[in-house]
């Protein structure tokens, strides 16, 4: 697993000829000769690898530059005149109680620039490919103030160029899921969860779908339920967990309206409970339908009302417009069911070391469809922590081809446990191929394996070798969206090792592999993360914004993930203008408004920088929906 820092990306802004009034120091501010006067800093710019990167770091009253390519530093600040200033921005200049906020060429307060001379005497290597000059200092009567650092790039004491730093929330993120071969296939179903909590669960299977509400009705009945448990056709599982999303149309009061959904939903499950004796493990969350609403009415004669503040909407729909807006509001009415469902176990109450005599027993007597149904009970007692997964060490698997199924379960599902037995079980699965080398889904485990072993420099790889392993798969009836994703993953890998040794070029080409082979296999949430992620850390946001920008429209996205595409998107004009944006932030204020308003915190505060305030709808947002 890779913990990636927190990113700090760039923004330009666009220069305004309106200059604050103070101190500008010697810094001159040109006008229509710009591009000429600016020409050499313009090239610098355009010719800087878009791995190079920097920001302003802040320890106490001290700030610094930090740039992680010496050679592009030494190149921008190579003229006596080329130099760094420091515009310290306080929140206060966003207050809600302005009516608009003025448009300056220096939002905060300018500190004395730094030249070419002293930046080159005072820049030193801090570790890694970082290095770190110190460019100003906070004045002490700021110091207590929510703050941000923008950056002035001089040339020939010319302001040319002014960047924004902003901060994009940081997850823990790995190679796609390729699963491993046990009776089927099976993946790790992580969670996301914020960087530093990690972890993931082995699910046996889980179920989606959707259980529309009617208008004021209340309480479901058995009767109301058993159709839909029926479909399920759930006689060998057990439901574990449900997670329910529920959601109401908008009109009307919204703490009745999420009242109202949280009994429906929990009527939901007691109707479900009445099936089965095991208690179900439930998770319920509300919230008003605004994403479908605001998607459903474009087009419409209603259009208009998605330029509306909220409030106003809810005011409009009443009587008679409310009445005709109800075979649309009537789809909005509903509940998102998710699933975890667990094998029924009939040697539940059996010890461990009963089923360990039991398993033998049926090796011994060759009655293996027993043996692999003893074989899944253990397993569940190893997922419940009940034994440890050395335990399996004791089942009694000949080496025989007609034992090949067991025995690569055994291996495969110590693995999946702990992946510190990744060479150990790889070892063991080169052993079964000998005997079963026609086995496909064996071959798929070792390749499986053989990329999280290359992924942590566990085992020297042959690339050419590895890549044909993979393609040759196809030839053992494994799927080729199986196959596609192991690619990938191959790739990502790649990307990682070219990266390392700054071979830009062929790094370039496997990231572009990626992107142009992920929509060929279906993705889960932590996929979609990770490979954001990805795209972002090797800087390509904009693969990252389009990879996710879909998700991002839909109702029931996960949350990290909306967050995540608003964090990638909120600096862009062009797109948080337009009508779907506003129902994307929407979305993510239903989902949970405290997150939402947090996004507009100093850097140093966990937000993405308050200077997404400039723009007038964010800022208009903001005030309505944060100040409360």
């Amino acid at each position: 697993m890779k913990n990636k820092k927190i990113f700090l990306i760039v923004i330009y802004i666009v220069i305004s000829n309106t200059i604050w009034s103070q101190n500008t120091f010697d810094i001159m501010f040109p006008g229509n000769d710009r591009d000429q006067i600016c020409q050499e800093c313009f090239q610098i710019f355009s010719q800087k690898s878009k791995e190079v990167q920097f920001s302003i770091k802040r320890e106490r009253d001290n700030l610094y530059f930090e740039v992680n390519d010496k050679k592009w530093f030494d190149l921008l600040f190579k003229n006596p005149g080329d130099g760094i200033a420091v515009d310290i921005v306080i929140k206060d200049r966003y207050s809600c109680e302005y009516e608009t906020i003025a448009s300056t060429q220096i939002k905060g307060l300018l500190q004395k620039p730094v030249y070419a001379q002293k930046l080159k005497s005072i820049i030193k290597p801090q570790g890694g490919n970082l290095f770190r000059a110190h460019v100003a200092r906070i004045p002490e009567a700021f110091l207590n103030d929510d703050m941000e650092y923008n950056i002035l790039f001089l040339s020939n004491k010319n302001l040319c160029n002014y960047y924004s730093i902003y901060n994009l929330e940081s997850y823990p993120w790995d190679l796609l899921d390729m699963g491993m071969f046990l009776d089927s296939l099976v993946y790790d179903t992580k969670q996301i969860k914020s960087l530093g909590d990690e972890g993931y669960v082995l699910k046996n299977k889980t179920l989606k779908f959707q259980i529309p509400f009617e208008k004021n009705k209340a309480v479901y009945s058995l009767e109301d339920i058993k159709p839909i448990y029926d479909s399920l056709r759930l006689t060998d599982f057990n439901i574990k967990s449900i997670n329910i999303k529920a959601y109401s149309s908008v009109e009307g009061s919204l703490e009745r309206n999420l009242n109202l959904q949280e009994q429906r939903a929990k009527s939901i499950v007691l109707a479900l409970q009445t099936f089965q004796k095991p208690t179900i493990k439930t998770e319920i969350s509300s919230s008003e339908n605004w994403v479908e609403f605001l998607n459903d009415i474009t087009g419409t004669p209603h259009e208009s009302l998605s330029k509306l503040p909220k409030s106003s909407i809810k005011e409009k729909l009443v009587g008679a417009l409310s009445k005709e807006l109800e075979p649309i509001l009537g789809n909005h009415r509903k509940a998102v069911l998710v699933l975890e469902l667990e094998k029924k176990d009939k040697y539940k109450t059996m010890s461990a070391n009963e089923l360990l005599a039991k398993f033998n027993t049926a090796i011994s007597s060759e009655t293996l469809d027993e043996a692999i149904e003893i074989q899944n009970s253990i397993f569940e007692k190893l997922k419940n922590k009940e034994v440890e997964p050395d335990f399996l060490r004791k089942m009694e698997i000949p080496k025989q081809a007609k034992f090949a199924k067991i025995f690569n379960k055994n291996s495969a599902y110590r693995f999946m446990m702990d992946i510190r037995q990744a060479l150990i079980v790889y070892n063991e699965l080169l052993e079964l191929e000998k005997l079963v080398p026609k086995d496909g889904e064996v071959k798929y485990n070792i390749a499986a394996i053989k990329i999280k072993l290359w992924r942590f420099k566990a085992l020297d790889i042959d690339e050419t070798k590895l890549k044909n392993e993979i393609n040759t798969l196809k030839n053992y009836k494994i799927h080729n969206t199986l196959i596609t994703r192991m690619l990938v993953n191959f790739n990502i890998i790649k990307s990682e090792n070219l990266m390392r040794i700054r071979d830009y070029s062929n790094k370039d080409k496997a990231v572009l592999f990626i992107h142009n082979n992920y929509k060929k296999f279906p993705l889960s949430d932590y996929d979609y993360l990770s490979l954001a992620q990805f795209f972002s850390y090797y800087a390509n946001t904009g693969f990252s914004v389009e990879l996710l920008e879909d998700k991002a429209k839909s109702i029931d996205i996960d949350e990290n993930l909306l967050f995540y595409y608003l964090n990638l998107t909120m600096i862009d004009k062009k797109l948080t203008g337009n009508s779907d944006y506003r129902t994307i932030m929407l979305n993510a204020i239903n989902m949970n408004k405290a997150r939402y308003c947090k996004l507009f915190n100093a850097i140093e505060k966990g937000g993405v920088t308050f200077q997404l305030l400039e723009d007038a709808y964010l800022r208009e947002t903001y005030c309505e929906d944060c100040l409360d």
